[in-house]
């Protein structure tokens, strides 16, 4: 299978998902909903649960969210968090098929997970938050950082389409290429803010894009 795949998982990919963990489960709920390309499946699934080893509890606030699957299965790896935002500044029309499809197999969801259409910047947040973002655009995981440290909230992003002509990258340049530049500069940036960070990697085959930077106030 191609996890990197754009095209979107349907119910003839039923088959691929036979198994009873908790990934194929919701492999299976995403498959009969029909609206999610399977990329995102992997994304979510492979940051969620590289977050949720590290940062338990919490209200989950899945910024830049998309379909909201992030905040979903982050809801589902740990029963300690009660409940989740997912906030993007227009939310495809199909994230609510997926939601409605999740809330059918883990019916709790419904009363767990919130769907808001605003801009990052609108959005409170407090120390107890976990603030999540898969595949931010350019600068704006540096705004949702830079939100998460005013807030003191924990943070957890997975980078993405660094823009070269506008990020800051720290002097680096001449050592390193420009996104893994601009990466080690937010790490030295959370760190000079007072975050204890943890870098690691989900899997290449699912995107190049594969950096996931955490962080907690130290």
């Amino acid at each position: 299978m191609d996890y990197s795949s754009r095209n979107r998982l349907n119910e003839r990919h039923l088959p691929r998902f036979a198994g009873m963990t908790l990934f194929d489960r919701i492999a299976r709920t995403v498959c009969r909903a029909g609206c999610l390309p399977r990329k995102e499946l992997y994304e979510a699934w492979e940051m969620a649960r590289r977050v949720r080893r590290r940062f338990r509890g919490g209200r989950v606030v899945d910024l830049a969210c998309g379909h909201g699957l992030l905040a979903q299965i982050m809801l589902l790896l740990d029963s300690q968090s009660s409940t989740a935002l997912a906030v993007d500044l227009r939310l495809p029309a199909s994230a609510a098929t997926l939601a409605t499809a999740l809330q059918t197999e883990w019916p709790r969801l419904s009363g767990q997970l919130h769907f808001v259409e605003k801009s990052l910047e609108e959005i409170p947040l407090s120390a107890d938050d976990i603030v999540v973002s898969a595949h931010a655009c350019g600068g704006l995981t540096d705004r949702i950082l830079a939100r998460a440290m005013a807030a003191r909230a924990r943070v957890a992003v997975l980078p993405c389409c660094h823009d070269l002509d506008v990020a800051e990258s720290g002097g680096l340049l001449g050592w390193l290429d420009g996104p893994l530049a601009i990466d080690a500069t937010r790490v030295a940036t959370l760190r000079a803010a007072g975050y204890t960070v943890y870098t690691q990697t989900i899997p290449a085959a699912i995107t190049p894009k594969n950096r996931l930077l955490l962080a907690e106030p130290a």
